[in-house]
């Protein structure tokens, strides 16, 4: 089995050095966190953002972006210090903040920020804002202040390879943001942050030279070196590992794509993306910046400009991430036909293995629709009216697309395509979403899920019609893939160990598990694919699909089977306390799928239960399980359908 303890492991040193040290990991270099600003006109006040990142120790950097104001990106650094403001969309030299106003203090678990006239395009209310976070670290990011001399010359770095990007702004007086990229023509060629235009020959900015792992030159353009000129440089690195466990995993990309003459690509990373940057370099164009935090989607492509204060502008289709890179489909709106593109790609986080399972799921119980608080970003939410006759499981996702006024929708209880409501959940948060879907007098409980590595993953992807393998980003090999027709009716077929790789159940059905060669191709998956075979329900040639994997997560979750005994038992899911949500089946007959969490009870047998399967509302003197040490119990006296003796059973428990 793969190494899944992340805490106090040790890899060895993945910069040369050949010392033990912890791994590093996306999440501790990285951070898109988005906020609402609190100040207004009669009062500044201060807006401290956690993102667990230690940008006052380690360095960095914090760009930040009004999406609902036309407002300037403002970026700062801790070379040049929390006073000092760069402009992107401007050719402005460093700008003094006023000391009294607090607009930026950075921090060891992240940053504040503060509001004072003319920076109150930082924390205005009520407006929305973004901020990317980037820290410094070998083989992802640095930072280099300068001092130019007139002539040609180097500068030296600490990034410790070379870098795919390097983007120069003159700080004592106005200048283009100069951008060296990889993926340009040559070294002897530029393009500006600031501005739309396409890559132009420029000899004197980079001296016609590319970086190395300790240098960068530049020549005699004053933008870039100007005989006593200062200046601040912002290094990337590119597919130089350096992360993860063995020290070898990528997380940042610099690379550059054509679309075809349909304006359709596919770049692969050999990740998942959670942040693209993407500029048009053969042509005149914005330059676009894309997170998965905004709604970077398979059906919303929400961006902001570097180049200009315009507010954010959704595209629909446009580019969406996959599995192991992104994409963007012939009639895509964002991408021009027969272009060429540069772009900075992010690997999306967490990579660390969760130890806890209070770090990646949240059973929500309320008695009104609103506000839903986590203490994570929400990747799937699985809400059930509890209540009534029309208590429908309704299954909304990051990747699918979800906003408060629109989402793409899918019921556990049928066999509907996907349905793109006009309402739904607001899933722009880092902790937690905005409930738009239910009627705000329902009594609702939601099943909130994190995708992590080896816990929970999602994947989108489109049938083929014969048999193919699927990538995913789980990370160990499923033990459960949920899988759903997204553009045509299909049941909810499903895969689960157990049950073996001809074996498969259906979660809209009470129905038995059946056996076929057509659903996992009679191929067990592994750590970095699942196998399909020609079944319709799964692979379907065109239509689009979501799966959902799960996989026990030592502490976390448990996916696991047991056999009945008719009275009562207590199932080990080598959990330190007892589960917090609990999902079962029988297979060898009908049966309901059963959900139980500890947001409703799971302290009582007469605690309640809701059905996958059902529209039935909550039934709440019949739940016969129980949240007890190691795992639950299940009581048959009260509900002999989750205990029958002799009858075999399937079950999700996460702690």
């Amino acid at each position: 089995m793969p190494l899944q303890q992340t805490s106090g492991n040790v890899t060895q040193d993945a910069y040369g050095g050949g010392a033990a040290s912890l791994p590093v990991y996306v999440e501790n270099v990285f951070s898109t966190y988005l906020y609402t600003g609190n100040a207004t006109t009669s009062s500044i006040s201060t807006k401290n953002i956690v993102n667990n990142l230690n940008i006052l120790t380690n360095g960095g950097l914090v760009w930040i972006k009004d999406r609902s104001g036309a407002n300037n990106n403002f970026l700062f650094d801790t070379a040049r210090g929390s006073t000092q403001s760069l402009r992107s969309n401007q050719t402005n030299g460093n700008t003094v903040l006023p000391s009294s106003s607090a607009s930026m203090a950075f921090n060891t678990n992240g940053f504040t920020v503060g509001d004072s006239t003319p920076f109150g395009a930082l924390n205005a209310f009520p407006d929305t804002y973004v901020s990317w976070s980037f820290v410094k670290q070998p083989k992802f990011f640095d930072i280099v202040t300068y001092t130019g001399t007139g002539s040609a010359h180097t500068i030296a770095h600490n990034l410790g390879v070379a870098p795919g990007c390097i983007i120069v702004k003159r700080t004592d007086t106005t200048g283009n943001w100069q951008v060296y990229h990889s993926g340009l023509t040559s070294a002897a060629y530029s393009i500006q942050l600031n501005l739309s235009n396409a890559q132009a020959s420029a000899t004197t900015v980079w001296n016609s030279t590319a970086p190395t792992s300790t240098v960068f030159s530049v020549g005699t353009d004053a933008t870039v070196n100007a005989s006593g000129g200062t200046y601040v440089a912002y290094i990337y690195a590119s597919n130089a590992g350096g992360f993860g466990l063995t020290g070898t995993d990528n997380v940042i990309s610099c690379g550059s794509f054509t679309t075809n003459s349909s304006g359709a690509v596919t770049v692969s990373l050999g990740y998942e993306p959670q942040f693209v940057i993407i500029k048009a370099y053969s042509n005149a164009d914005d330059w676009y910046t894309v997170d998965n935090m905004r709604g970077w989607s398979q059906t919303q492509f929400n961006s902001l400009n570097p180049d200009n204060t315009t507010i954010e502008q959704a595209y629909s289709p446009g580019i969406y991430p996959t599995a192991t890179g992104f994409q963007s489909i012939t009639g895509g709106s964002a991408l021009t036909p027969s272009w060429s593109y540069i772009y900075i790609a992010i690997r999306r986080g967490p990579m660390a293995v969760p130890t806890t399972g209070t770090s990646v799921f949240s059973p929500v119980a309320q008695t009104s629709a609103g506000t839903v608080t986590t203490n994570f970003p929400v990747d799937l939410s699985i809400s059930n009216r509890r209540v009534g006759s029309s208590a429908n499981s309704q299954v909304i996702d990051r990747l699918r697309g979800s906003s408060t006024t629109s989402s793409a929708t899918l019921k556990t209880t049928a066999t509907d395509a996907e349905t793109i409501n006009t309402v739904g959940l607001g899933f722009d948060s880092n902790t937690g979403y905005i409930d738009n879907f239910w009627s705000p007098s329902n009594s609702i409980v939601y099943w909130n899920f994190e995708r992590a590595p080896s816990f929970f993953d999602v994947v989108c992807y489109t049938g083929t019609g014969s048999a193919t393998t699927i990538n995913h980003n789980l990370g160990v090999v499923p033990q459960m893939i949920i899988v759903k027709g997204r553009s045509t009716a299909t049941n909810w077929n499903t895969y689960n160990a157990t049950l073996g790789n001809t074996g498969y159940i259906r979660i809209d059905s009470n129905a038995a598990s059946g056996t076929s060669t057509a659903f996992w191709n009679s191929t067990t998956p592994t750590s970095s694919v699942f196998s399909l075979g020609a079944a319709g329900g799964v692979n379907g040639s065109g239509t689009t699909y979501v799966a959902y994997l799960f996989a026990t997560c030592p502490g976390v979750s448990y996916v696991g089977s047991y056999t009945g005994n008719g009275t009562t038992q207590a199932i080990a899911c080598g959990f330190t306390g007892g589960a917090r949500f609990v999902l079962i089946k029988r297979t060898d007959s009908t049966g309901d799928w059963y959900v139980y969490d500890t947001a409703r009870g799971m302290t009582s047998v007469t605690d309640p239960y809701l059905l996958l399967d059902s529209t039935a509302a909550e039934t709440a003197t019949l739940g016969s399980v129980t949240s007890t040490t190691g795992g639950f119990t299940v009581n048959a006296a009260i509900l002999a359908a989750i205990n029958t003796s002799s009858a075999t059973y399937i079950f999700l428990a996460i702690a």
